[in-house]
């Protein structure tokens, strides 16, 4: 028997961002996030009708000292939904002269209750 599902990704979007100076890992999460969010658009919760409060937004962030960044400022920048952002270990630390390039990857992945009346294939 197979448990029922709770939740449907309907997004998952990938971002890289950068600070050049300053080794902020914060600012370059920020980026990383703003890019993904700039690749993706969710027009069903307007076609279907849904509430943005359904979704759970869970975004991931790597770079390369994680306990640097302040999650609860990047997760006052998500829009929409219940969001939860996590930091890991991944991310570049780029020497540039006197200064190191810091590089973040996010991924941003949103999530919904199972629907009635459509379903995503996958």
């Amino acid at each position: 028997m197979t448990e029922p599902q709770t939740e449907q990704r309907v997004i998952i979007e990938m971002g890289m961002g950068n600070d050049l100076h300053g080794m902020d890992y914060t600012k370059a999460c920020v980026r990383a996030i703003e890019d993904a969010f700039r690749h993706s658009s969710l027009p069903l919760f307007g076609a279907l009708k849904l509430s943005h409060e359904a979704m759970r937004v869970q975004v991931t962030v790597a770079v390369q000292e994680p306990e640097k960044v302040d999650v609860d400022a990047l997760t006052a920048t998500l829009p929409r939904g219940k969001a939860e952002v996590r930091a890991v270990f991944g991310g570049l630390n780029v020497p540039s002269g006197d200064e190191t390039i810091v590089v973040a990857q996010a991924s941003v992945e949103a999530f919904l209750p199972p629907q009635t009346g459509w379903r995503i294939k996958g």
